[in-house]
């Protein structure tokens, strides 16, 4: 009698841990019947039936797909590699196991091909400086292509765009160039500004032959002070540079003779 109530017991102990199950809160159980889907279950803890009932667990986590590197022919024929990643989840995780036969599988298929078909219709201009376009657009097309599956993508990113070795030779002898039409623009446009205050220096100087005349002095003696020279000048540049001296000076001291 005891060891029946054992093997009972036993029995009965097997039966439970057989039909008990717990899933996570990010989880979801698809229950199926003999074969026939019958419901989601979860989070926590619920019984199903064993031998006459199945689960199959689904994560509703954002999941990420790396996408490896696409060989891919731009429009204006330029062949580049390029590498993506993929974050999607599950909404609908009946449609997710019942609609596809391995969704984390379809998902990559889908990236690599959608790949290839939307980066080969833009120039590789357009590639490189439109990333972040580019990704919403691969983004909503392939939101749309897994709806069906209960899937939604939430991003896509282009990782890396490798290029040939001679464009890249080229795209730098271009940035090269680039810089030196630049420089040559602010030099250009430095010596249109000196022309122009030069040629302003010269009107005024025309005018004023005194003030011309103060300034030939004014560098032969930032020459001599400079070299250490002694100037020899004629004799009538002393009256002239009095002359200028004392213009000078009525200027600064004014008609009543205060600064």
């Amino acid at each position: 009698m005891i060891l029946e109530i054992l093997i009972l017991l036993i029995i009965v102990l097997i039966f439970l841990s057989m039909s008990i199950k717990i899933v996570r809160e990010y989880e979801r159980a698809i229950v199926f019947r003999l074969g026939r889907f019958v419901g989601v279950r979860g989070p926590g803890l619920f019984f199903i039936i064993p031998g006459v009932e199945s689960i199959k667990k689904v994560d509703l986590r954002i999941m990420s797909v790396d996408v490896p590197e696409q060989r891919i022919i731009t429009k204006d024929n330029v062949t580049v590699g390029v590498d993506a990643v993929v974050y999607y989840r599950v909404v609908e995780p009946d449609k997710a196991i019942l609609n596809v036969e391995n969704y984390a599988y379809a998902v990559l298929l889908l990236a690599q091909t959608t790949l290839r078909d939307i980066l080969g219709q833009v120039e590789l201009d357009d590639l490189l400086t439109r990333r972040e376009e580019l990704n919403k657009k691969l983004q909503k097309i392939l939101d749309v292509a897994t709806d069906p599956w209960g899937i939604k993508v939430t991003a896509v990113t282009l990782k890396e765009v490798k290029l040939p070795e001679g464009m890249l030779r080229a795209m730098a002898k271009q940035a090269e160039a680039e810089r030196w039409r630049r420089a040559r623009i602010i030099e250009a446009e430095g010596e249109r500004q000196a022309a122009s205050i030069m040629a302003q220096a010269a009107e005024f100087y025309e005018k004023h032959p005194s003030a011309l005349r103060l300034r030939e002095l004014q560098t032969l003696v930032e020459i001599a002070r400079e070299r250490n020279l002694i100037l020899v000048t004629p004799a009538t540049l002393g009256t002239e540079l009095s002359t200028m001296l004392a213009l000078a000076k009525g200027v600064t001291t004014g008609p009543s003779g205060k600064k």
